[in-house]
């Protein structure tokens, strides 16, 4: 098994806007079901996430995409972490994490005051994750936006930086990569 380091995270490239399509769906149909809102942004990640302000990561090992993770702008100025998805027989190695990451670092560097993301109870690990990368359980602001989300999380940015948390390990601090 490759080291999780000997991956590359890059930023959007349209030459891999079918592998987004393609993990974002074998996540979804494996836990879930595709939704309209699904659709649209993975048949267009350009138009939907990148061109109005948000990013899309990729991670890349030996030529091929086995990771993704889209920053997806909001109205208010901040950023939905969102189509967090590894190849399964990636997953394991830190590569969610690195992922988050660098969605965490994006949102930071254009002076987000916040990142938020809709999730499931069914998806343990993930929410694990997410909660000790510092994101916090609140209620949803409106309706959900998917049938089977049924957590909602927000990561408070600082004045344009993520807190240092390196008193809680809980919470350790993210740098931007």
């Amino acid at each position: 098994m490759t080291p999780s380091n000997a991956v590359e995270i890059v930023p959007w490239r349209p030459e891999y806007a079918v592998d987004f399509d393609r993990l974002g769906r074998e996540w979804l149909e494996r836990y879930f079901t595709v939704e309209p809102l699904d659709e649209e942004y993975l048949q267009d990640p350009q138009g939907k996430i990148v061109d109005p302000g948000g990013q899309v990561f990729f991670a890349i090992e030996d030529g091929a995409v086995i990771g993704t993770c889209s920053a997806i702008p909001q109205g208010d100025g901040s950023f939905e972490l969102a189509k967090l998805a590894v190849t399964e027989r990636a997953q394991g190695r830190g590569l969610g994490r690195r992922l988050a990451e660098r969605v965490l670092a994006f949102a930071v560097a254009a002076g987000a005051p916040r990142v938020t993301l809709s999730s499931s109870s069914r998806l343990g690990p993930a929410l694990r994750l997410y909660e000790s990368l510092g994101f916090e359980h609140q209620p949803f602001p409106g309706p959900r936006p998917y049938t089977d989300a049924d957590v909602y999380m927000v990561r408070g940015l600082v004045d344009g930086a993520i807190p240092d948390q390196s008193a809680n390990p809980a919470h350790p601090p993210v740098r931007p990569g």
